[in-house]
């Protein structure tokens, strides 16, 4: 297929004023149109609008708090509360991928997002990357999976524990349980090693009983290819907390939310931590967000610290994930650090921007094609390709 009289904004830096893409599930060649090599093929006619990379919410709960349900028992299936660490239980297991916010994410242009468990466990299980539109059947949207195991610091264990009169209550003992997983991972991993290097040799020795948390969480400590540590932190001494446990165990980290992000932004410059911000819609509801600002994105963006952005659906409902880089920009942020914030920068921060976040030759066929602003409340994009389908149209 072809589509052809676009202007395309690649995310690369690089924009095409008036020119065509094709693609199949992936996209096989773009350019302006006095390069277009004719040929027989099913044709769209832009006619002038713009087309974008699909639109990437870097942190949300899609699919694991089923729509119109998510406050009973049948809708909420993100946190496993009878184990402070779970960090065996796996994202796809709970996604419902027939949830009606698919469709509503579609329908604003956001073809995939990282989603996954809550934060009431200090280690709650993993997240993945999947698309949102394509099957019925979870297993056939995933980019990546695991694509992260995820922590959390602060208020939510605390809160969870405390209501249950169990560890942690404190955030001390927060960070301690985490540590102590990471610490037993590790020595999982070195009799493991020592198995391996013993087997079939006179020194042979028994291999260790198989530990399932242990076991998720040893790609963590993946020479080759780690898997990121995605640490929910707001206040500062959380966010501090994430980056001390991260070095001690020299973990890809990525901080998720990061409220006080702003305030302390100076001193993060120098970990240059990967950030994914957000919700930037909602009130200041806890105490944790005492100091939420749509400006953060900018006062970090002015430091060095390019961020992604995320909804946290459903904390805000997905749809409006454009809207939220409107918000950054509000806060000073620039329009194009905005949509870099929900592209190229999210797929960078999740470690698939081997796939998706820009069109390029290669990446897959992923975008969405506006006749006025993306970042306009009144706007919403005309269609929607996700792996060279239409999933939406005007």
């Amino acid at each position: 297929m072809i589509i052809k009289n676009v202007k395309i904004c690649t995310m690369t830096g690089k924009v095409i004023e008036n020119g065509y893409v094709r693609f199949s599930d992936k996209i096989t060649e773009l350019g302006a149109m006095d390069e277009l090599s004719p040929m027989i093929e099913e044709e769209l006619d832009g006619g002038g609008r713009t087309l974008y990379p699909g639109f990437i919410d870097a942190h949300c709960h899609l699919g694991m708090w089923s729509d119109s349900l998510s406050m009973q028992t049948e809708g909420d299936d993100g946190n496993e509360t009878t184990d402070p660490c779970t960090p065996h239980l796996r994202a796809i297991d709970s996604i419902n991928a027939l949830d009606r916010c698919f469709s509503d994410a579609v329908r604003a242009g956001v073809t995939a997002v990282c989603t996954g468990v809550g934060s009431a466990n200090p280690i709650g299980g993993s997240f993945a990357v999947i698309k949102t539109f394509g099957s019925k059947r979870v297993d056939n949207l995933i980019v990546k999976s695991p694509a992260a195991i995820k922590f959390a610091l602060g208020e939510n264990p605390k809160v969870t524990y405390t209501d249950r009169d169990e560890t942690p209550i404190t955030r001390m003992a927060t960070a301690a349980l985490i540590r102590e997983q990471l610490q037993k991972t590790l020595r999982y991993k070195e009799l493991l090693e020592e198995y391996a290097a013993k087997k079939g040799t006179d020194d042979e020795i028994n291999k260790p009983d198989l530990d399932v948390k242990c076991e998720a969480m040893l790609p963590l400590f993946d020479r080759k290819n780690k898997l990121k540590a995605h640490f929910h932190c707001h206040r500062a001494d959380d966010i501090f907390t994430a980056i001390r446990i991260a070095r001690e165990f020299s973990l890809d980290y990525v901080l998720i939310h990061c409220t006080d992000g702003g305030i302390i932004a100076d001193e993060l410059a120098e970990d240059a931590p990967s950030v994914i911000l957000g919700p930037l819609f909602g009130d200041r509801g806890k105490p944790e967000l005492a100091n939420h600002d749509i400006t953060t994105p900018n006062v970090l963006s002015a430091h060095g610290i390019k961020a992604a952005l995320c909804t946290d659906h459903p904390e805000t409902p997905i749809q409006y994930l454009p809207l939220t880089a409107a918000l950054a920009v509000r806060g000073g942020l620039s329009r194009e650090d905005a949509l870099m914030a929900i592209t190229a920068n999210a797929a960078k921060i999740l470690g698939v921007s081997d796939r998706l976040g820009t069109v390029e030759t290669g990446k897959d066929a992923d975008f969405a094609l506006f006749s006025g602003d993306p970042l306009d409340v009144a706007t919403t994009p005309d269609v929607v390709i996700i792996g060279g389908e239409t999933a939406f149209k005007k």
